[in-house]
């Protein structure tokens, strides 16, 4: 049986694209963001409904500046269209955004999203795709007091630093995006799931 080269070459850049945005949420709820930096191309965008709109390395200071006020959240992606062309694609993610973020009087209540990002990707010239613009849109929110519990987040405690590991020559030096020029940096780690440095206490957007 013939193999259509091109048919499964699209099928391996949709799982990878599919890995791109798995590892968006685990840079939001281990609140990882060198590993969160570099899930984007050098010029991407990211507009998230009314909460933040501008250039992508802003979007993740914006995003770091949250997270001492999140003890917990958790990202969980359902649907996953994805069109491929080539070195670019588009995609929308159906996602259920969980928070817990503070109240005015001292306690604590749950913020939960279902959410869409609307997402344009570009393959970089490390062979690594990555966001090139997401637009998010918050199709449902929902507030309520919080009166569960749970580990909340366990920062660099965290079992998966030390469970999920690559080979250390899973490292690469930066390379140029395909598409535009614009310079990929490779993110320089010994574990599958991001940096193993200090980070600051777990939270999420």
């Amino acid at each position: 049986m013939t193999i259509d080269q091109a048919a499964l070459q699209t099928l391996v850049d949709k799982d990878a694209i599919r890995e791109l945005v798995l590892l968006y949420s685990r840079a939001i709820d281990r609140q990882d963001i060198a590993l969160l930096r570099d899930l984007y191309t050098d010029d991407a965008t990211d507009t998230h409904g009314d909460s933040f709109d501008g250039p992508a390395p802003a979007y993740c200071h914006f995003i770091e500046g949250s997270f001492p006020y999140m003890p917990y959240s958790g990202h969980h992606v359902c649907n996953h269209l994805i069109a491929v062309d080539g070195n670019v694609a588009n995609g929308e993610v159906y996602a259920l955004a969980y928070h817990l973020i503070p109240t005015r009087d001292g306690g604590r209540e749950e913020d939960f999203m279902a959410v869409r990002y609307i997402d344009n990707y570009r393959r970089c010239g490390d062979g690594r795709w990555r966001f090139s613009k997401r637009v998010v849109t918050y199709d449902l929110k929902l507030r309520r007091p919080f009166t569960g519990g749970g580990d909340l987040g366990q920062g660099e405690r965290d079992p998966s630093y030390a469970e999920c590991l690559l080979p250390s020559s899973a490292a690469a030096p930066a390379a140029e995006d395909i598409s535009s020029g614009h310079s990929c940096s490779l993110l320089a780690t010994d574990s599958l799931l991001g940096p193993t440095g200090a980070r600051p206490p777990l939270g999420g957007h």
